[in-house]
Order: structure tokens, then sequence, then C-alpha cells
């Protein structure tokens, strides 16, 4: 979707709940009730007591590109919830196109949204290769540009192509999505079947500066913006795609020596 529908969509919306703080319902899953706060309190967080499942083949921003002159990364103290996106791109690309297609989404980035880099933090491909987008380190919780309102402590996953009504969300993406969530919450001890409460810093999102809202922890950009993205067929399989997260870290738990400890719960704010 072009920006312009997007801004039209979301003005559109805000008005209907001009001067209301209940949150405006996502297009799709019901949401939790949210209510306004003053300051979000410090998240406490420790390292994981459950095991970390391994990290997945991430092909290095190196790879298909040298990052721009940041003016500086902003880190995070941990990741919470995975914001899942599509890029629009047209879905017919092949692999040897995807360099291209990264370095372009980039220059929009750049040049037509005023960023400092690449908003999204990883992007996969319809083949199942993973990218690592916004510079700062794989490992690192590099806060991203992807989601208005809820940037931080949160990961931008975007898969490239257009995943609206009727079209094919290829099993390769969603098994690489999966292993990637697993990974990424796990580094910090969340679940993907856990909920958690973040704070608006934008009114430009779908609730206004300040409010805190419960998200689940695999959620699509249309939970926090007025945006049809990731469209209605990729959004369809975020179940599918947290059931399986969730089951490679039950998997590494269950490999893992039981000196380990028990399994942490959801890290709230």
């Amino acid at each position: 979707m072009d920006i312009d529908r997007r801004l039209v969509l979301r003005r559109v919306l805000q008005a209907t709940t001009a001067g209301a703080l209940v949150a405006l319902p996502a297009l799709g899953r019901p949401r939790p009730v949210t209510h306004p706060v003053a300051h979000e309190q410090p998240a406490v967080v420790a390292a994981p007591a459950r095991p970390v499942p391994p990290e997945p083949p991430i092909v290095p921003r190196s790879d298909w590109q040298t990052p721009p002159d940041l003016p500086s990364i902003q880190y995070d103290r941990a990741v919470r919830a995975a914001f899942v996106h599509h890029t629009e791109n047209p879905n017919t690309y092949r692999a040897k196109d995807v360099p291209d297609i990264l370095r372009a989404i980039c220059r929009d980035h750049l040049e037509n949204r005023g960023w400092d880099d690449i908003g999204y933090n990883f992007l996969v491909d319809r083949f199942g290769t993973i990218y690592e987008g916004r510079a700062g380190g794989i490992d690192r919780p590099v806060v991203g540009a992807h989601t208005v309102g809820f940037n931080r402590e949160t990961v931008g996953i975007a898969a490239i192509g257009t995943y609206s009504t009727g079209a094919e969300v290829p099993e390769p993406v969603v098994t690489a999505m999966a292993g990637l969530i697993a990974w990424k919450l796990g580094s910090y001890g969340n679940d993907p079947h856990g909920q958690y409460e973040l704070t608006s810093t934008s009114s430009d999102s779908r609730f206004p500066v300040s409010t805190r809202h419960v998200f689940n922890a695999v959620s699509g950009h249309r939970d926090a913006f007025c945006t049809l993205c990731p469209g209605e067929s990729l959004y369809a399989v975020l179940p599918q795609i947290t059931d399986r997260a969730a089951a490679i870290q039950q998997a590494a738990a269950a490999a893992a020596p039981a000196a380990t400890g028990p399994a942490a719960g959801p890290t709230r704010a």
C-alpha cells in the first residue's frame, strides 16, 4: 500500500475515535484492552533461564550492501515482541534478484522516507533465506524503524513480496520466520505464545502516545499501525508461525540438560 493510502486510512480510523483512549480494534484477531499511562516503567531483563534455540542462518548486511554512515545505532534492553511485515514487491522475483530488491528498499527508506537506514531488522525472501536488514548487529537488540510508535523492545521482520488476499505464503517463509522468532525472542527469555505490554511513542500509531497496549509476542504491522500490512494471507498464518516458533523453543528446552532450570515467564513492563 503506498504511503498516501496509509495516511488516509490512518486519519479516517483516528477520526472515528477522536478524544478516546480506547484502542482501535485490530483488523483480524481481537486485541486486549488498552489503558493510558504517564510513563514507561523499566523492564527487568535477566539472562534467559530457558535454553536458547540456535541462531538460524542469516545473510549479513555486508553481503548485500555496506551500511551507510549512521549518526548512531540505538540499542534496546531486550526484544519482547516481533512485528511481521510484507514489502509489497512482486512475488515472482528470483533468488539472484534479492540483493537488488534489498538495496531498492533501503534507498526508499533513506531517500524517500528520510530514515538513517533500512527500517526492518530482518527480511525473509520467498525461498526462506533470512537477511540482516538494519545495521547494528544480528545478535543485538537494535532499535528499528518498522512500526511507528512501537520500535522499542521489538524486532521488525519483513517478508519480501506481497501477501494480500489470495496470495500463497510459501512454506519456506513460514519456516524461516518461525526459526528467527524462536531464536530472537528466546535470546531474552520470551515466549512466542506470550503477550507483552508495550508503550506507544507516537500518536501516529493506532494508539495515542504514552498509551500502553498488550500485544501478542508475534503480531502483524496492522496490530500497531493503521495499515493492511502484512497482507491478509500472511496475517492469517501468524498463529502457525507462532506455534512453530514455540515448538522450536520447546525442542531446545527438551534437548538441554535438566540443570538449566525452569523456563522463564514473559518479561513485563
